[in-house]
C-alpha cells in the first residue's frame, strides 16, 4: 500500500511539472528564436539600407566585400536581388545559396511588395531548416529589390538544448526532493494502517488463547486513522471478552450440569430390579445416555480449560509424556486386543501448555481405540527434526474420506460413517486448541495401508 500511495503522489507531481515544464520549454524555445530573430532582422535591415544606392547606379557588385565579409565571421548567407528578376541574384556572399527553394522564393515575393520581415515559427532542436528573412530595398518610398539572409540555427538549437537540459535536471531535482518529503508523511500516513493490519493478524491468536489483545499505537498518523484505531482496539476488547463469557458459561454449565447428572446415574441405578422386564432395556438405555452426557461434560470442560488457559507455554519432556499415557492407557488397550506401539526416536523438550502433551495423547489415544479393530496395533511415533517435534498417531479403523480430513477438527463434527460410535466430535477441536496456542500444526492423513493419521508438531526447545 505505501508502494501504491508514493506512486499516486509520484504521478500528480510528475504530472504538475510536464504541465509547469511543457510550457516554459516552449517558452525558452521563443524567447531564444525571438533573439536570433532581432539580431539577423537588425542585419537584414541595415544590409538593405547599404543596398540602395548600388541599385540605383545599377552596381551591385559594390555589395559583395561587405557581404561576404558578413558571411565568413558570422556564417550567414546574403543575397541581393532586384525587382526585374527576383529569381535571379544580382550578388551573393558564397555560391550555393538555397535562393530557388520554396520558402527562399516565398520570402522575396512579400519583400518586393514591400512587407516587412515576420517572426518565424516556432523552431524546436530537432529542426535543422535554416531561417530566411528578406526585407525591401526602398529608395524614396519606392522597392528597388530585396535583401535576402540565410542564418543556421546550429548555436540557437544548442541553447535551446542546454536550456531544456537545465529544465529536466532541476525537475528531477524537484521529484527527488519531493519523494524524499513524501516517504516520511507516507510513512506517517501508514503507520496506524500497519499497526491494524498486525493487530489483525495477533487478534485471533490472542482471543482464541485467551491472552489480552494488546492495543494499537493510535499515537501517530492522520486523526480519521487515529480513530479508526481506538474503535479497533474497542471491537478487539468486546470480542475477547464476548468469547471469554462464553467459555465461562461453558465451563460452569458442564460444571453445574454434573451434580443433577450424577444424582440422575444413581436414581437410575437403584432402579436395577424395581422395574418391569419390559421397561429393563429403556433403563439400561437411559444410564448409557447419561454416560454420554457425562463424556460430553468432561470434554466440554477439557475444551473450555484448553480456550481459557492463560498460562505461557513451558518446555516439555514429549518422550516422558508419551511413555506415561501409553502406560496409562495399556489397560483400555488390551481389553480390546489392541496393541500400543511406541516408535521413532527420541523427541527431547518442546513448548507446550502445561499437560498439553497429555491432554492431546489421551484425546488421541481414545478416538484410536474407539475406531481401530481388534487384534491391530495404535503406532505412536515420536521424531525431532527441523526445530519441530512431531508426534503422530496411527489406528487401523475406517479412516475418513479425503474430503473430510480437513473438518474432522471443527468443533462436534462426526463424520456420517461413524454416528454409530460413542462420542462427540469434539477430541480433535481439543488437540487442534492446545496445539495452536503454541502456533503448532495438526496434519490429518490417511495412511496407504488404511485407517487416520494425526500428526502434530510442537515447537522444539
Amino acid at each position: 500500500m505505501r508502494s501504491r500511495l508514493l506512486g499516486v503522489v509520484l504521478a500528480l507531481i510528475v504530472l504538475v511539472l510536464v504541465g509547469l515544464g511543457v510550457p516554459l520549454g516552449r517558452g525558452v524555445a521563443a524567447a531564444e528564436q525571438q533573439e536570433m530573430f532581432l539580431d539577423r532582422l537588425t542585419d537584414t535591415s541595415r544590409f538593405a539600407s547599404l543596398a540602395g544606392r548600388p541599385l540605383i547606379d545599377d552596381k551591385p557588385q559594390l555589395l559583395r566585400a561587405e557581404l561576404e565579409r558578413y558571411d565568413e565571421v558570422y556564417g550567414v548567407g546574403v543575397a541581393v536581388v532586384g525587382r526585374e528578376r527576383p529569381d535571379r541574384p544580382l550578388v551573393t556572399s558564397r555560391a550555393g545559396l538555397p535562393f530557388t527553394g520554396a520558402e527562399a522564393q516565398d520570402r522575396v515575393n512579400e519583400a518586393l511588395a514591400g512587407r516587412l520581415p515576420t517572426a518565424p515559427k516556432l523552431f524546436m532542436p530537432w529542426n535543422t531548416a535554416e531561417v530566411v528573412l528578406a526585407e525591401p530595398v526602398l529608395v524614396d518610398g519606392e522597392v528597388r529589390g530585396a535583401v535576402v539572409t540565410f542564418s543556421p540555427t546550429d548555436k540557437t538549437r544548442l541553447e535551446i538544448l542546454g536550456w531544456w537540459a537545465l529544465l529536466l535536471a532541476a525537475s528531477l531535482l524537484v521529484l527527488a526532493m519531493a519523494v524524499l518529503l513524501a516517504l516520511p508523511v507516507v510513512r506517517w500516513t501508514l503507520r496506524p494502517v500497519q499497526a491494524l493490519d498486525e493487530a489483525t493478524g495477533k487478534l485471533l491468536a490472542a482471543v482464541v488463547s485467551g491472552r489480552p489483545v494488546p492495543p494499537v499505537d493510535a499515537d501517530h498518523g492522520p486523526p480519521e486513522l487515529r480513530q479508526l484505531s481506538r474503535s479497533f482496539d474497542q471491537m478487539a476488547v468486546n470480542v475477547a471478552d464476548t468469547l471469554a463469557a462464553q467459555r465461562a458459561f461453558v465451563a460452569d454449565a458442564s460444571h453445574q450440569l454434573r451434580n443433577p447428572l450424577t444424582a440422575l446415574k444413581l436414581r437410575l441405578s437403584n432402579l436395577e430390579g424395581h422395574v418391569d422386564a419390559d421397561a429393563e432395556v429403556h433403563q439400561l438405555e437411559a444410564l448409557s445416555e447419561t454416560d454420554r452426557l457425562n463424556r460430553i461434560l468432561d470434554e466440554l470442560l477439557a475444551m473450555a480449560r484448553a480456550e481459557s488457559s492463560s498460562v505461557d507455554p513451558v518446555p516439555v519432556d514429549v518422550d516422558r509424556s508419551v511413555a506415561a499415557r501409553l502406560s496409562a492407557w495399556q489397560a483400555a488397550a488390551a481389553a480390546k486386543d489392541v496393541h500400543l506401539v511406541l516408535d521413532g526416536q527420541p523427541g527431547g523438550m518442546a513448548l507446550a501448555p502445561p499437560r498439553g502433551v497429555e491432554t492431546v495423547l489421551d484425546a488421541l489415544l481414545d478416538n484410536a481405540l474407539k475406531f481401530t479393530q481388534e487384534g491391530t496395533l495404535v503406532v505412536v511415533d515420536v521424531r525431532r527434526a527441523d526445530g519441530r517435534v512431531r508426534l503422530s498417531v496411527t489406528d487401523h479403523g475406517p479412516g475418513l474420506q479425503p474430503e473430510e480430513l480437513d473438518r474432522a477438527t471443527n468443533r462436534f463434527w462426526r463424520s456420517p460413517a461413524h454416528q454409530n460410535v460413542p462420542g462427540s466430535g469434539l477430541g480433535l477441536s481439543i488437540v487442534r486448541l492446545v496445539v495452536e496456542r503454541v502456533e503448532g500444526v495438526v496434519v490429518l492423513e490417511s495412511p496407504e495401508d488404511g485407517g487416520l493419521r494425526v500428526v502434530i508438531e510442537l515447537p522444539a526447545v
